[in-house]
């Protein structure tokens, strides 16, 4: 039940229908598991900084969700993930993170992005919401942003992570 796998500096986070586990790749060939976050049965895409690991749990998928949420899981001491904040949200997809800015897929429901400086008010903190960009997937480049959506593959300029710029759309019919 993996959806997703993300690696950040020598730690590995591993998204599953029912938790995240934490592991350490200090050591390329001999992975050690650190610990497991565990949550009610859904997707869990992941994403993490420094001292955050941010997750998403969502309905109406084939993991058996039964929330719709952003999870904002403090992992400063990776031995021992805990939740900090759940933010509500309408069917959260994948998830990208740039600096301090999360990109967020909400399927049917648009795509947006937050200010996640303070991480206690992120929702109060919403920079952009596209909401009729269907988008279930986003990976966020050096230079510019690709949303994938079941209408097809968008990528935006995002230097100015406030106000997206559409560059190129590509449409599946």
């Amino acid at each position: 039940g993996i959806e997703t796998i993300f690696p950040y500096k020598d730690k590995l986070f591993i998204g599953s229908n029912r938790g995240m586990y934490i592991y350490d790749i200090s050591n390329a060939s001999a992975p050690k598991e650190l610990s497991q976050y565990q949550h009610l049965r859904a997707c869990d895409p992941v994403v993490v900084n420094d001292d955050y690991a941010f997750v998403t749990l969502r309905t109406g998928s084939f993991c058996a969700g039964t929330a719709n949420v952003l999870e904002v899981v403090d992992i400063k001491d990776p031995t021992k993930p805990t939740l900090f904040k759940r933010y509500q949200m309408q069917n959260p997809h994948g998830l990208a993170l740039s600096g301090d800015v999360l990109y967020l897929c909400e399927g049917d429901y648009g795509f947006k992005s937050f200010n996640i400086k303070d991480v206690s008010i992120i929702q109060a903190n919403l920079f952009e919401h596209l909401p009729t960009l269907n988008s279930t997937d986003v990976i966020a480049g050096p230079q510019s942003l690709l949303v994938i959506g079941k209408d097809g593959v968008t990528q935006y300029d995002y230097t100015d992570k406030t106000k997206l710029k559409l560059l190129s759309r590509i449409s599946i019919n």
